[in-house]
């Protein structure tokens, strides 16, 4: 900062309010889209959001995702303005999850090599190093090493 820019900040009005600044995010929602239109009139509802840079919108997959500074709830809110039914992607891959089998986790509408994130296919919080180095090795891991 040179001697100017100290000099503008004593004749400055500052007031007390402060913005929080929003960080750069990803939002993926998943919204069933039939045909060009629906795919549009999603494209357009979050297109002119205030903080966003970019949407794409994958109609096979079901999914639209958001890059911007803006807040997750309001994009699944104008979303659902539109008349359809959206949530917040629920999908990861099935090779990230410790136990893709477990109940509820696999869901046949998911897109190929995704299951959703449930908390019963996480591994537990409290687990050792050993059982998460054995869970790299077994037999319950499609991702396990081949070698065995």
């Amino acid at each position: 900062m040179g001697v100017l820019d100290h000099i503008i900040n004593f004749f400055t009005i500052t007031t007390n309010t402060t913005h929080k600044k929003k960080s750069m995010q990803t939002v993926e929602i998943k919204v069933k889209m039939d045909c060009d239109g629906c795919e549009r009139r999603v494209k357009n509802s979050v297109k002119y959001m205030k903080g966003v840079k970019t949407v794409e919108v994958n109609r096979k997959q079901s999914k639209v995702t958001v890059n911007g500074y803006v807040d997750p709830n309001r994009v699944l809110n104008r979303i659902k303005s539109t008349g359809k039914r959206a949530e917040f992607w629920p999908y990861v891959p099935y090779n990230v999850v410790y136990y893709p089998h477990a109940p509820q986790a696999y869901d046949k509408r998911a897109p190929a090599g995704m299951v959703k994130n449930v908390p019963q296919a996480q591994l537990p919080p409290n687990a050792t190093e050993e059982e998460k180095f054995a869970y790299l090795f077994s037999d319950d891991n499609p991702s396990a090493c081949s070698i065995m």
